[in-house]
């Protein structure tokens, strides 16, 4: 299976170094995967918290309606005293 995320971070892993320091290459292909598992994580965050707010508006839209305990016939009963 074709990962793009992965495939990004072995482009930069191949890429020739500017620096012979294979320590601040690793760190930059780490701080890359780093943002871009955080930039999914967000996203991931904002699809649960949305999906969350939709469940509790569906949920209370019954609500909303004032809610009457009178019976619709509200005729005067004939045992009551005048």
């Amino acid at each position: 299976m074709h990962d793009p995320f992965e495939e990004s971070l072995r482009d930069l892993l191949r890429m020739p170094p500017e620096q012979p320091d294979d320590e601040a290459r690793l760190g930059r292909v780490l701080k890359t995967a780093n943002r871009q598992v955080g930039a999914g994580d967000l996203f991931s965050l904002m699809g649960h918290w949305l999906e969350a707010l939709l469940i509790g508006i569906s949920k209370g839209a019954p609500h909303l309606a004032p809610v009457s305990r009178q019976t619709q016939n509200s005729a005067p009963s004939a045992d009551k005293a005048d």
